[in-house]
């Protein structure tokens, strides 16, 4: 057997085993206070953290959002998202791909780490009386 031949198949079951361990140690720690501000457009009713719109035309927004994470187990956690109009107890998991899934009240959004410190969550609501989409980038404070 050539040495290449011998590298590459003694040496795949060790990069395999070496991206398992790294995929299974990649769930970030998210305990803490995150903030940030929306880039939000409303149409209609708006939902708890937008009020309702002034026309029927769609309104773009900005928001102060606070997610605080006080609980964490593994990919699994749950916390506190709040506004100034509105506060509520969210849960969530990462997925294996890295991609955050966040229910609340009446939504649901998607979130991507940016960084350690820095995550991006998108929101989207439609009901028969309000439509919202909004995306957040919310820091890790110290």
């Amino acid at each position: 057997m050539s040495k290449l031949a011998c590298i590459l198949t003694l040496g795949a079951p060790l990069v395999l085993s070496v991206m398992a361990a790294t995929a299974q140690t990649a769930i970030p720690d998210l305990r803490g206070t995150w903030k940030g501000e929306s880039e939000s457009i409303v149409l209609n009713a708006g939902n708890p953290h937008h009020p309702p719109a002034s026309s029927n035309e769609p309104e773009l927004r900005s928001v102060a959002f606070t997610l605080v994470v006080d609980k964490q187990e593994g990919r699994r956690f749950s916390g506190i998202f709040s506004s100034a109009r509105s506060s509520e107890k969210v849960i969530a998991v990462i997925s294996r791909g890295g991609t955050i899934f966040l229910a609340d009240d009446e939504g649901y959004t998607s979130g991507t780490m940016l960084a350690p410190n820095r995550m991006e969550l998108c929101y989207l609501h439609v009901s028969s009386t309000a439509r919202v989409a909004s995306c957040a980038e919310l820091t890790k404070q110290p």
